[in-house]
């Protein structure tokens, strides 16, 4: 899934979310500097999101026609209400909207490889991948 698809994707499940007052992408809070993310607002205050996209292996960006490879939703992770960060709200928000497209999310706070790093990466069936970077 391409950058755009998945910020216009992340945008109404974030909407619909009953924890989430406001989300509005970044451009609409002013930010220029990063072509895809959301500004997310719930009880806990906003948290921007930056999302930067890579494709399936050996795929080039021209020619690549983003078609949904559908399979097995990646496991739930939770009621997003009762997350602990913003990081593992988008991931149960994610996870809960059991989307075929999506194979896998990962935090990466629960990873031994990415530091202070805050953010997730969502794996697609197709090969391509997301990381919703923390800002």
């Amino acid at each position: 899934m391409r950058p755009q698809r998945f910020t216009d994707y992340v945008l109404d499940l974030a909407k619909n979310a009953p924890s989430a007052t406001r989300v509005q992408t970044l451009a609409e809070v002013g930010d220029a500097q990063r072509p895809f993310g959301l500004a997310i607002t719930t009880a806990n205050g906003e948290t921007r999101w930056q999302f930067v996209g890579q494709l399936p292996d050996g795929e080039k960006h021209t020619g690549f026609t983003d078609q949904p490879v559908t399979g097995t939703p990646a496991p739930t992770l939770g009621d997003p209400a009762a997350a602990d960060s913003p990081e593992a709200w988008l991931a149960a928000v994610l996870a809960g909207a059991e989307c075929p497209e999506i194979s896998a999310i990962g935090r990466w706070s629960t990873s031994s490889e990415t530091g202070a790093q805050r953010g997730i990466t969502v794996d697609f069936h197709d090969g391509s991948r997301i990381f919703a970077r923390q800002l």
